[in-house]
């Protein structure tokens, strides 16, 4: 008997060690090996990198010039680079474990792959080229630096591969997340909803339905919360410009962006040039071969993210099998697909197998109150790989103009800036061009089984909200409605604007001091120019009005404590530059009003909200008014700075994170910076600055922090646009060719 139970023993051991090393290595099998590109052709570019190790790129074609792209950036942060193309092969689950999951959940679910490998082929032969370029300069350095991968058989990738990033990535910039994760986890919609449509209410939450699904949608829901709404929801930005006339001298534009400072959407600066006339100054994304904003000798311009109603939700009728759905009386079967998810829980990594659906309409999700589809602006499109190129190389408000119009690119708003004066704001979204010869509610869930529903398009450019060249000589937005731009003469009219285009009717705190501030300026120089953009007061309007009206009707006779931080926060001069007493306290209450408003949740309880933000300074500072800048700070490394501004104000100080010692890690706010000027008969001058360094990833290298003293102390650093300048400022310059 002892010898039957030992070999019993024996063998359940070995039976785990099998398990365990077959699920410790059975991912990169199953993903099997990428293809390369097969260009048939050599790369040459050079890289110059200046002082604080930004690479200037240089080739002889476009081609070139985004192979060095690919080979500097993965210098910097190759880390990051293998996130990105992780999740363009749907694998990332297999580095992040459950977050990754849930975004490669996301990849399936909107068919990234297939949009890709059915759009790719069509762009034109110098586009493709680019990301083929892209792709070699990736492999190449992958291939010269095993010790770096973090999963095998990752690499090698191709510009289709590149191009489902895209794919993937784009629609939750203007929210798709915040339709996506509710929907799948079954709870009510918090989605932004525009004027009322005449005869048609508001449609804010999901109704409740019958149950219809086996219940893995529900199982998809509790494993895989999805984490992109929240990423979508905190994405900002300010932007400005000003026509020479205004400056008293240069036209100028100003790019603010607000980004997460590290990850797959945090900017990385490079400046570009070929023979073939690419020459731009900017900042991409991981993952991308060209800049997404910056200038070029001739113009140049900055996004910030807009909020039109970009989707539509769609209630599916469903037969008994719950695999067909009726459209105009027939029954259609779903589209379905069973996928393998890869999830890394420590040394192991699971496969978890979801189905995902698809019907006419776009993506379908399934969840205890009935079966949605959705479908959303850009929806099977990657033409905005083209665009960004084409907008890269145009050189005057015309051509430029052309690609805009083409609605390639599906959302965020554009402020334009060029040499000849001309400044100009597009509110660009690809909005669904919903038919308006039919009645239905838009803004709620729409009847699955009508095609006439079913739009296909975005509507025509000359549509959306614009303004070029105001009288006021000056533009700007801070992720507000589009009609305060560009002052009380100039500002658009909503009522010019169809209400079916979904366009938001929403302010921040931003927007609101940079239209007052812009609107009693005088001349709008640099100096004027810089106190605006580095502004940290809050106007007492809108959300925050709500919280200071509600702490002044707050009842607290019976806790003196919490009544002294009341009356602290009462006596606050809503100003967050780090000298009031009240600084922290306020910066701690705002956050979470202001991030409830953007993603359209309720506000907190504010009694309780208070007592948590006492409780947190008193236990990590033994106080309720430390200074400010010994709560917020800047890190990275060994290096610790204190930092200024807010979550909504001119000077972004968004999110953070909560340190062990309870200060605030800033993690998203200000982050890429330009600053371009055009003056009559010279040359364009930019100067520029990061939060933390050109080697995001790189904790070695010196540019690893060595922009974070210039960040806090409101400076900017040179951009040497120009190759002599880049050449007489060089610390480093080689070539790198492909192999």
């Amino acid at each position: 008997m002892r010898r039957w139970t030992a070999r019993g023993g024996w063998a359940l051991l070995v039976l785990l060690i099998v398990t365990f090393v077959v699920l410790a290595s059975w991912e990169p099998f199953f993903a099997q090996r990428g293809e390369a590109p097969d260009t048939g052709r050599q790369y040459r570019a050079e890289i110059i990198r200046d002082q604080y190790g930004v690479p200037h790129i240089y080739g002889k074609t476009d081609a070139d010039v985004a192979f060095g792209v690919a080979v500097a950036q993965a210098e910097d942060d190759f880390a990051t680079l293998q996130d990105v193309v992780a999740m363009a092969r749907g694998r990332y689950g297999a580095i992040a474990g459950e977050d990754g999951a849930a975004i490669d959940y996301a990849y399936h679910l909107l068919d990234a792959r297939g949009t890709a490998q059915r759009h790719y082929g069509s762009l034109p032969a110098d586009t493709r080229a680019l990301f083929e370029a892209y792709a070699v300069g990736l492999n190449q350095y992958a291939r010269a630096h095993p010790g770096e991968l973090k999963l095998a058989n990752l690499f090698p990738v191709n510009g289709e591969d590149i191009a489902a990033g895209f794919a993937l990535r784009q629609p939750f910039f203007f929210g798709l997340g915040n339709v996506i994760e509710p929907l799948v986890n079954g709870g009510p919609l918090r989605r932004e909803f525009g004027p009322d449509i005449p005869g048609f209410p508001r449609g804010d939450s999901t109704p409740d339905a019958p149950a219809i699904m086996d219940g893995e949608a529900q199982q998809t829901a509790a494993a895989f919360p999805l984490p992109w709404g929240k990423e979508a929801a905190l994405s900002g930005s300010n932007a400005f410009a000003v026509a020479p006339e205004k400056s008293g001298g240069p036209t100028t534009l100003i790019s603010n962006s607000h980004q997460p400072l590290r990850g797959g959407v945090a900017w990385y600066e490079l400046v570009v040039e070929s023979e073939e006339g690419w020459h731009y100054a900017g900042a991409n994304f991981p993952g991308s071969p060209f800049p997404f904003l910056g200038h070029n000798e001739h113009l140049g311009w900055t996004n910030t993210v807009n909020r039109p109603d970009m989707v539509d939700i769609y209630k599916l009728e469903m037969d008994e099998s719950g695999t067909r759905y009726r459209l105009d009386g027939e029954w259609r079967e779903l589209e379905s697909e069973t996928v393998t998810l890869p999830v890394k829980l420590g040394p192991i990594v699971l496969p978890i197998r979801r189905t995902v659906h698809r019907s006419v309409h776009g993506p379908v999700i399934f969840n205890h109150t009935g079966v949605y589809a959705v479908r959303y602006g850009g929806i099977d499109r990657i033409d905005q790989l083209d665009a960004y190129y084409r907008l890269n190389k145009a050189t005057s408000l015309e051509e430029w103009q052309a690609q805009i119009a083409r609605m390639a690119i599906p959302s965020t708003n554009f402020i334009y800036a060029d040499k000849d004066g001309n400044i100009a704001y597009v509110y660009n979204a690809a909005i669904p061009d919903r038919p308006r010869d039919v009645e239905a509610n838009w803004r709620g869930i729409l009847p699955g089984d009508r095609s006439d529903l079913i739009w296909h398009g975005a509507v025509d450019y000359a549509e959306i909200p614009k303004l070029i060249n105001p009288s006021s000589g000056w533009l700007y937005n801070s992720n507000n409605e589009p009609y305060t731009a560009a002052g009380e003469a100039d500002d658009l009219d909503p009522a010019d604007v169809s209400p079916v285009l979904g366009v938001e009717l929403k302010q921040t705190n931003r927007s609101r001091r940079a239209w007052k501030l812009l609107s009693e300026a005088g001349t709008l120089d640099r100096e004027a120019l810089r106190r605006i953009k580095y502004d940290t007061v809050y106007e007492r309007e809108g959300y925050v009005a709500e919280l200071w009206d509600a702490l002044e009707q707050l009842d607290l006779s019976g806790d003196a404590g919490l009544a002294k931080a009341r009356d602290l926060l009462l006596g606050w001069d809503f100003n967050a530059d780090g000298q009031g007493a009240a600084d922290s306290l306020a910066l701690l209450m705002i956050k979470d009003f202001m991030s409830a408003e953007y993603q359209n949740k309720p506000y907190p309880d504010v009694k309780q909200h208070l007592r948590d933000k006492v409780d947190h300074l008193n236990t990590h500072f033994g106080r309720i008014d430390p200074p400010m800048g010994e709560l917020l700070r800047l890190r990275q490394g060994k290096v610790d700075l204190p930092l200024d501004g807010g979550s909504d104000t001119l000077r972004a100080s968004t999110t953070w994170q909560v340190d062990d010692d309870g200060r605030l890690r800033l993690v998203h706010g200000d982050s890429f910076i330009q600053w371009v000027e055009w003056r009559s008969g010279e040359r364009v001058r930019s100067q520029s600055v990061q939060p933390f360094g050109a080697a995001i990833s790189r904790p070695g290298s010196p540019h690893h922090t060595d922009q974070m003293e210039l960040f806090v102390q409101h400076k900017l650093k040179p951009v040497h646009f120009w190759r002599e300048d880049a050449l007489a400022n060089a610390k480093q310059r080689y070539v790198v060719e492909s192999n």
